[in-house]
C-alpha cells in the first residue's frame, strides 16, 4: 500500500469515528448545535478525502499519460469539475 492510500485510508477511519461519535450524541440527547458541529466536521473531513483522491489521480494522469489525449483531457475535466463541485 502506497504512502497516500494509507493516509487516505486513516482520514476515512477517522471520519467513521466521528459519525459513531454523532450517533452515540443523538442516543444522548446532546444539544442540537453540538451535534450539527460535529457534522460539519465530518463534512470537512470527507470533502478533504475527496480533495486527496482527486488530486492523487492527477497527478497519476501527469505521471502516465495515456496514448489517447482526448480521453486523457476527458478524465483531467472531470476531476476538475469534481474538485469545483459543491
Amino acid at each position: 500500500m502506497e504512502i497516500e492510500e494509507k493516509k487516505i485510508l486513516n482520514r476515512l477511519k477517522r471520519t467513521e469515528g466521528q459519525i459513531r461519535g454523532v450517533q452515540k450524541m443523538i442516543d444522548d440527547e446532546k444539544e442540537c448545535i453540538d451535534v450539527i458541529t460535529q457534522l460539519s466536521a465530518v463534512r470537512s473531513s470527507i470533502d478533504r478525502v475527496m480533495g486527496m483522491i482527486v488530486a492523487e489521480n492527477l497527478k497519476n494522469c501527469f505521471e502516465h499519460p495515456d496514448k489517447n489525449p482526448d480521453e486523457q483531457a476527458q478524465k483531467l475535466e472531470q476531476a476538475i469539475n469534481m474538485i469545483i463541485k459543491k
